[in-house]
């Protein structure tokens, strides 16, 4: 049975590159049991009189193969309790149920199990669908995940080689006014900060085995692992604190406006000398950035509790029954997502959806803390005194500049009138 339905699974691994939306994708499909993430080669109806509906040797073979197997014979082989024998006879106490029909009811769910633990999932004694979660989470999720970081930071490489470092092109004033405060720092840090270690032993518990176990050995690395769990689930309520903070300091100036279409239309000046285009206190790219971490910000936190507090937000069956309602898994010309779940199994997504999320959460950032140190001069200033030069202000936020010299001079007392 276990070798059987690992064989099965390969189609997960053998899935192509197909960027973050494909993972999205083969994370419903491989572990929701809607099947198979690429079109695999299935095979030809058997003909299974001669065992009298159980598996034939042909079933055997094509699994080993890895070609599907339509396991709906094997679901409801699990034995008539009506045809049971009389409790008083020798074989009444096995109810009409064979070992291999009670071990199948077991592993498709269909067993009335009665456990004295309360414990949402106790009463699920197999659950063979963690072999997809295990496959799914080293495969393409570790490998896709993974490359898709490398070239986040290899496309940042290039883009300093070539444009090199986005210098002030006017002389420095040696004027500086306020740029965030206190409270905005601190929020921002306070995110980042806790980003960064939630980033760093999420990827220590993903990558571990294969890269830092044959490197430090077994033993280090046990101690690691231990210390970045415990550090990944207490540092992600600083995070969450982060999150609010500096949606609520910073969404009204966050709203797009048509500023934001003409920065977009010149990159920003990102790519040229003498390019400046208008903007105010946060320019386009900072608003994607902004909105960016607001939303993956918010789905790492969601997915986040729910592996906090095991089993007691269930957030996958809901949705895929909404997805039904708007038939968009039959406009992909798929069958109906199961909208009732397993308690592993909701768990189980919910750990791959975290992964999904933080690798492109993850590649966001980096873009944004090479722009906001060694990629532009005077960014960094910014978030760490609060203080910017005057020209590098007009240079990047020209129209805060003229927003904020516009309101000190109202606040400004009138001079008294000459007698």
């Amino acid at each position: 049975m276990g070798r059987g339905s690992a064989r099965h699974e390969d189609g997960v691994v053998a899935m192509a590159p197909i960027g973050i939306s494909g993972l999205l994708l083969g994370l419903f499909l491989a572990l929701a049991g809607a099947g198979p993430v690429v079109a695999q080669q299935t095979t030809t109806p058997v003909d299974r009189a001669a065992t009298g509906g159980a598996q034939t040797l042909a079933d055997i073979m094509a699994r080993q193969q890895g070609l599907t197997v339509d396991d709906a014979f094997r679901r409801s082989a699990t034995g008539n309790p009506d045809a049971a024998a009389a409790a008083t006879d020798p074989l009444g106490t096995l109810g009409g149920v064979a070992d291999a029909e009670l071990w199948r009811a077991l592993r498709f769910g269909s067993a009335e199990v009665t456990v004295s633990s309360r414990s949402p999932a106790a009463q699920v004694v197999i659950q063979d669908g963690g072999m997809r979660w295990l496959k799914f989470r080293a495969g393409p999720l570790a490998s896709y995940g993974g490359w898709l970081l490398v070239g986040v930071v290899g496309l940042l490489a290039l883009f300093f080689l070539l444009r090199g470092r986005i210098r002030i092109e006017g002389a420095r004033s040696g004027v500086t006014m306020q740029r965030f405060s206190a409270l905005e720092r601190f929020a921002h840090w306070l995110t980042a900060g806790s980003f960064i270690l939630l980033a760093a032993s999420g990827l220590t518990l993903l990558f571990g085995r294969r890269a830092l176990i044959p490197l430090l050995g077994q033993d280090a690395y046990a101690t690691m692992a231990i210390g970045g769990k415990w550090l990944h689930n207490n540092v992600g309520w600083a995070f969450m604190l982060g999150l609010i903070l500096i949606t609520v300091l910073w969404i009204a100036h966050n709203i797009p406006d048509r500023h934001d279409l003409k920065w977009l239309a010149v990159g920003g000046g990102l790519f040229r000398k003498g390019v400046h285009p208008p903007a105010r206190k946060f320019n386009a790219g900072q608003k994607l950035i902004f909105w960016a971490v607001v939303v993956l910000g918010g789905l790492s936190a969601v997915s986040g509790l729910s592996l906090l507090f095991p089993f007691r937000l269930s957030l996958f069956g809901a949705a895929f029954d909404l997805l039904n309602a708007t038939g968009l898994p039959h406009l992909l010309g798929l069958a109906d997502l199961p909208g009732t779940l397993l308690p592993q199994q909701e768990m189980q997504l919910a750990q791959l959806w975290h992964g999904i999320i933080a690798f492109g959460f993850i590649a966001v950032i980096l873009g944004h803390i090479y722009l906001g140190s060694l990629g532009m001069e005077g960014a960094f200033d910014a978030m760490g005194s609060g203080q910017v030069d005057v020209q590098w202000a007009r240079e990047h936020h020209g129209l805060w500049v003229d927003e904020v010299t516009a309101a000190k001079a109202a606040a400004a007392p009138a001079a008294p009138a000459a007698e």
